[in-house]
């Protein structure tokens, strides 16, 4: 049985008509690991960008003009191509009758999702369960190491200069929290770098800063035994935190 026909078997349980995979993994990366590739798994197209919307008879599969070629190589045995934006999925499934897409949440925005699907007969239901890795018994693990700092000269700033100027706008807005949810914009806040892409050192983690200058720092707690001891964080209260704990750094 292949791994489109695995995917089916669900769709009765959840009470769905198809689903919906993305490329991109829950950081919104660029490029993502072989881990979390599910674009990839489920429909064999390897580019960096694109969708699939699997139905109970139907697949198609969403690429950008790079890969409208590679697509149809990898893929259009399976799956009817098309390319954006001269077809959106609100432009292939208004013919349809009333369809139930389910969606994991984490990798989707909800801007992304009423763009893509602002049609009357298409109802999207999220599933907090990803279907995919539920059916991928062989899938990669993650590969998981430190995070590590950048030296001021090449930073540019410290990141204790960094986490003020922060600090300085929350209470210049009377605002109590920023949450910061691009990995990019938790290297830079830091001057942390890592190793959770093939590609670009960016450390997948999130950030929330607090109008005192506090961290919390959310990701695996193997990623942060390098960063524990790091004499620009001294006067600020930093937590690490995942799968329920607290790591103080």
């Amino acid at each position: 049985m292949n791994n489109i026909k695995k995917l089916r078997k669900f769709f009765r349980s959840f009470m769905i008509d198809g689903y919906l995979v993305p490329k991109n993994d829950e950081y919104f990366n660029e490029y993502v690991s072989q881990s979390n590739d599910r674009l990839k798994f489920i429909s064999n197209f390897s580019g960096s960008a694109g969708f699939a919307i699997i139905l109970k008879n139907k697949n198609f599969l969403f690429v950008d003009g790079r890969y409208t070629i590679q697509s149809r190589i990898q893929s259009g045995k399976n799956f009817k191509i098309f390319t954006m934006p001269q077809k959106f999925p609100k432009d292939v499934l208004k013919t349809e009758k009333k369809l139930k897409i389910g969606f994991d949440p984490k990798l989707h925005s909800e801007k992304q999702l009423n763009f893509l699907f602002n049609i009357k007969n298409i109802i999207l239901k999220p599933i907090n369960r990803n279907l995919i890795d539920i059916i991928w018994s062989k899938k990669p693990k993650d590969l998981v190491k430190p995070f590590f700092f950048l030296p001021n000269k090449n930073a540019g700033q410290s990141s204790q200069e960094k986490i003020v100027k922060v600090k300085n706008v929350l209470l210049k807005n009377k605002v109590d929290y920023l949450l910061v949810t691009a990995p990019e914009n938790v290297a830079w806040i830091l001057n942390i770098r890592g190793y959770d892409s093939a590609f670009s050192p960016i450390p997948n983690a999130r950030l929330l800063i607090n109008s005192k200058g506090d961290i919390n720092l959310f990701t695996k707690s193997e990623k942060v035994t390098k960063i524990k001891s790091f004499h620009n964080m001294k006067r600020h209260k930093i937590t690490c935190k995942t799968n329920n704990k607290r790591y103080g750094l």
